[in-house]
């Protein structure tokens, strides 16, 4: 993994076991709704967004209290202007979450492992990242209120 890769570190109220559920059967309360949830390893879910900015499959490949892993095996991403550059740039890249118990608080920790900065989308997927990862899981798991995407 390289240093450059796309990092963020949330603290939540919740519970790591609460933490653990959004990251892997709750996603349509924070990201957006996925075709399927996430309960064993190699199990795959589709996370549509809208037809002007496409969709990603991801892959379980790690699945523990303390640990997710998902690889990208599908990717087709649509941003306006840069047509076929970006498209599959998420392709065989892997999002891990790092959960830990800090007091009485949970540490999250996230790496989007390939999403670096010389790719075309890395200053968009960054700000995708804030915006659902950094704000919206925070929210979910403090307020039980996120902001995700949905599709009308």
């Amino acid at each position: 993994m390289t240093a450059k890769n796309y990092k963020r570190t949330i603290r939540v109220k919740a519970t790591p076991n609460a933490a653990y559920t959004a990251l892997t059967e709750g996603f349509e309360h924070w990201w957006t709704k996925p075709d399927k949830v996430l309960r064993n390893v190699g199990d795959t879910a589709r996370f549509d967004f809208s037809e002007e900015n496409g969709y990603w499959i991801f892959r379980a490949t790690e699945l523990r209290p303390d640990r997710i892993e998902m690889t990208c095996i599908e990717a087709h991403h649509l941003v306006e202007g840069y047509t076929g550059q970006i498209e599959e740039e998420w392709l065989g890249t892997t999002v891990i979450w790092k959960i830990e118990q800090d007091g009485h608080e949970t540490c999250i920790h996230f790496e989007h492992d390939g999403l670096a900065p010389e790719l075309h989308c890395f200053d968009i997927c960054r700000a995708g990242w804030d915006l659902f990862f950094v704000d919206s899981l925070k929210a979910y798991l403090d307020t039980g209120h996120g902001t995700p995407f949905i599709r009308t």
